[in-house]
């Protein structure tokens, strides 16, 4: 009688563990399709038309401003998740992103962010969010460029704040060595191969002295003519703000060669050589990705997903933006 009891007793502890088990896995599956490509479709269905022709638009008149566009996707989903927040002004209540030592005089696009939006709300009010326009706009910079498609999650909603101390400490600076680098993605859920697939994004764009002074002054592990090179117009001190490409060969095309400059140790930022420097870790993907363009755009494309699911806002949390620039 007693065995039957304790049976009795181990049964629906099991049942209750196996229910439990269900929902937990009903929930996190119902968390995961909240963003979908659809999610627009029937409330917005022109929104990704009205996307891709500001950006082109914007990238006619500046090429540069693709990757821009794509660095404040990158930006923002960095500090806590990917909210729209690194659009918002400072306030009376906060100081917001824009002047973290990441972004200040760098972070680029919002003009591009405010016409997309404008042209969002005259066609569907209230509907489409800023962080949802950073997503889309990032894909369609990669695409106008050269580089790979992919299904764009929608759903995100807005933040109604935003933390330039937050910024500082999650968004990696052009210092980093690479165990700081995988820190800081494995701290927002990517992992190493996410990271060398998403540092390619580093492909296109361009980079101010200061970012990259102190590598081709105090490293080794850079070709000396390509350092040479450097100095000459990015002196230890002064002409802060002198650009040079990050991808010097194809700067406005999203391609390779990001990872054939790293072989040849001529990356331009201490960051990027930490990718190919001797590390099993990650010498071995950027070797792949350098002899195989297409590996590295499915590679990029399925990070670019992963990284565009770091903690959205949902449902009734955040808001729609009517203005990205501040909370409605």
């Amino acid at each position: 009688m007693i065995g039957n009891k304790f049976a009795l007793t181990n049964m629906a502890l099991f049942r209750s563990l196996l229910l439990l088990i269900l929902i937990v896995a009903v929930s996190s599956c119902q968390t995961n399709a909240q963003l979908s490509p659809n999610y627009y479709s029937s409330t917005c269905p022109q929104a990704f038309s009205i996307v891709k022709a500001e950006v082109a638009a914007a990238i006619k008149n500046e090429t540069r401003i693709g990757a821009s566009l794509l660095r404040l996707h990158f930006h923002d989903c960095f500090v806590n998740g990917c909210d729209g927040s690194v659009l918002l002004d400072d306030n009376s209540t906060f100081i917001g992103e824009k002047t973290a030592v990441p972004n200040n005089n760098s972070a680029r696009g919002f003009n591009v962010v405010d016409n997309i939006k404008a042209r969002l709300e005259k066609a569907c009010p209230g509907v489409v969010s800023c962080a949802d326009i950073l997503a889309i706009a990032a894909r369609d910079s990669v695409v106008r460029l050269g580089g790979p498609s992919w299904k764009v999650r929608l759903g995100r909603r807005d933040s109604t704040s935003a933390s330039r101390s937050a910024a500082n400490a999650s968004i990696p600076p052009p210092t980093s060595n690479l165990s700081a680098l995988i820190s800081s993605f494995s701290a927002q859920g990517l992992s190493i191969k996410n990271l060398v697939a998403l540092s390619g994004s580093h492909t296109i764009g361009l980079a101010r002295c200061t970012s990259f002074r102190s590598h081709i002054y105090n490293d080794s592990n850079i070709d000396p003519s390509f350092a040479n090179s450097l100095r000459r117009i990015c002196p230890r001190s002064g002409n802060d703000s002198v650009l040079a490409p990050l991808d010097r060969q194809t700067p406005t095309c999203f391609d390779n060669l990001y990872y054939k400059n790293l072989l040849d140790k001529k990356g331009l930022l201490h960051s990027d050589q930490e990718i190919f420097n001797g590390s099993s870790l990650t010498d071995g993907l950027a070797k792949m990705y350098a002899a195989d363009t297409s590996l590295f755009f499915k590679e990029f494309a399925k990070s670019m997903i992963k990284m565009g699911n770091i903690k959205p806002l949902t449902g009734n949390a955040g808001e729609i933006r009517i203005n990205c620039r501040k909370a409605n």
